[in-house]
């Protein structure tokens, strides 16, 4: 019986991983069905970015000046900003965008100076859209090999920093009666993530934080837009691949897709979605819709995934599904 179950099990998410691969490709039903972005509301809107610097937060301070926004751009490393600055344009950009040096560790009395400075950057305009995209993630490692400076310098950036960062704006937003907050979550937020457990928790706590704090806000004019990606390939300055495991067959989508998405949600006020190819994007349904499954499968995998981290090898193959310790 627990044979024929499992074979129930695996015939019922091959099923679902190629009709969503047929439906969908690389976002959510809801996602997807939007195709475009609304120009208008993105055009002449000041936009922060965090995590601007590079990778995903460089591409979408890239598309969104192009759509015409007034961008700020933040992160630690001021030359790499100015770099960012000088490769955009836009109606607003490169001469208008403006550079404020962020560190999310650097303690409530920082940040809240960081978050008056970006309201009084462009006069007579505040932040319409605060694009929460700066992370830390270490390599893979399995839950029990985590240290407690590990667990601490994750979630000082992921959570408590992304945090305090969004209480000392949402004042400035509601005197206004608007302001819309975009957060880089992760499919690791919504599923459990093997080989990423410290990472994963940092992420539901940011879903959890902001979907309440919209539930509370609503009403007064305060949008929440959580995105959660899976595998995403990104690049380095000079253009080179630097997915995590370069060389495997590991399917990413592309930070420029990522990132068209992301303003594609934002601008039609969408609360959450999903970017990324198969297989992760079948998990993600299955672990949300049909949790019994879906737990059952990342129980199935879940020693694996921990194996083929450690052995650099593709923690996304269907092989470690079946039992295979040596990703293909």
């Amino acid at each position: 019986m627990g044979i024929l179950l499992s074979l129930l099990f695996i015939s019922l998410f091959l099923f679902l991983l190629l009709l969503f691969k047929f439906v969908t490709a690389d976002g959510d039903f809801t996602l997807v069905s939007k195709k475009h972005v609304k120009r208008e509301e993105i055009e002449d809107k000041v936009v922060w970015i965090t995590g601007a610097s590079r990778g995903i937060g460089e591409i979408l301070a890239k598309q969104l000046a192009k759509l015409g926004a007034k961008l700020i751009l933040s992160a630690r490393n001021e030359a790499e900003l100015e770099r960012v600055k000088r490769q955009l344009t836009g109606k607003h950009a490169p001469d208008e965008v403006k550079i404020l040096p962020l560190d999310l560790t650097s303690g409530e009395d920082s940040l809240k100076a960081a978050v008056e400075k970006a309201e009084s950057i462009f006069p007579g305009s505040g932040v319409d859209y605060m694009i929460h995209n700066a992370a830390f993630e270490r390599p893979k490692t399995s839950a029990l090999d985590v240290t407690e400076d590990s667990v601490k310098a994750t979630f000082t950036v992921n959570v408590l920093g992304t945090i305090s960062l969004t209480r000392f704006l949402v004042p400035f937003m509601l005197k206004r009666g608007k302001g819309h907050f975009v957060v880089m979550s992760s499919a690791a937020g919504k599923t459990p993530a093997p080989g990423q457990a410290v990472y994963s928790a940092s992420k539901y706590a940011l879903n959890g934080y902001f979907h309440t704090l919209r539930s509370e806000l609503f009403q007064k004019g305060i949008k929440v837009t959580v995105v959660c990606p899976g595998p995403i390939e990104t690049s380095n300055n000079s253009g080179v691949k630097t997915s995590e495991n370069k060389g495997s067959p590991e399917k990413r989508v592309s930070s420029e897709r990522c990132a068209e998405l992301t303003i594609v949600a934002a601008s039609h006020g969408l609360k959450e979605v999903w970017i990324s190819n198969q297989p992760v994007l079948a998990v993600m349904y299955l672990v949300q819709y049909m949790p019994t499954i879906g737990y059952w499968l990342m129980d199935k995998i879940g020693g694996n995934r921990v194996e083929a981290a450690a052995k650099k090898g593709n923690t996304y193959s269907l092989s470690l599904l079946f039992g295979k310790k040596k990703a293909a």
